[in-house]
């Protein structure tokens, strides 16, 4: 299992969402998170912004999912047709275990879906 960690810009969330909910990826974490990248903030006339206001993406997926997953964000994330500076990172990660706190279940089965119906 992998964890990916997407942070991007806000107004691209809708449709990174969107894009991984039409490739079966519905189970994520949003966070509204702030902080700057190594251009140490950005400068708009006379205001020195430096921190920025990001939207970071959790997600837990099996490791042949990863490229999938991974493609999607990045095209959806993209500002312009080659991207822009502040479009965001993804970073990818090894997950030692996972526990589904109402079951038990351990691993693969905790990411699952459920069989109770939650809408």
């Amino acid at each position: 299992m992998l964890a990916v960690t997407a942070i991007i810009r806000p107004e691209k969330i809708i449709d990174v969402q969107d894009a991984l909910y039409s490739r079966g990826f519905c189970a994520m974490t949003k966070i509204n998170v702030s902080g700057r990248g190594k251009e140490r903030g950005i400068k708009v006339g006379d205001v020195l912004y430096q921190e920025m206001t990001k939207i970071m993406i959790y997600m837990v997926v099996e490791d042949d999912e990863k490229d999938i997953v991974v493609d999607t964000i990045m095209q959806s994330a993209m500002t312009g047709e080659s991207g822009n500076p502040g479009d965001g990172k993804i970073f990818v990660y090894n997950v030692i275990d996972v526990v589904k706190v109402r079951t038990g279940e351990r691993g693969a089965l905790a990411l699952q879906d459920s069989k109770t119906e939650m809408f």
